[in-house]
């Protein structure tokens, strides 16, 4: 049974860092796809960084240079390192992941609250 959980949201100052984990259980990194993704109040939710299997990793031009995602396989989470946060960075983030890619089952976490204010 896949289960998501995020966790590592909270309140930060303009300009100031937040990580992100999102615990997989059931997925193999290796075969899957995993990512993060925003809903700010009133929109609709975003993509904002995803890692494939081997490594490979694309990013949301809005968080590009500040965000970093990852995966510790010894620990099975996805990571999200969130730098020189913005108002605008403020919203519900989730994990998703799709597992295995080939057979595209979807996956999501329940989500976490990221606010961005001083």
């Amino acid at each position: 049974q896949v289960q998501l959980v995020e966790s590592g949201g909270g309140l930060v100052q303009p300009g100031g860092s937040l990580r992100l984990s999102c615990a997989a259980s059931g997925i193999v990194f290796s075969s899957s796809s995993m990512g993060w993704y925003r809903q700010a109040p009133g929109e609709e939710r975003e993509w904002v960084a995803t890692v494939v299997g081997s490594g490979f990793t694309l990013y949301a031009d809005s968080v590009k240079g500040r965000f970093t995602i990852s995966t510790d396989n010894a620990k099975n989470t996805v990571n999200l390192q969130m730098g020189s946060l913005k108002a605008e960075d403020t919203a519900v983030y989730y994990c998703r992941a799709v597992s295995p890619i080939v057979a595209g089952n979807t996956y999501w976490g329940q989500g976490t609250q990221v606010t961005v204010s001083s």
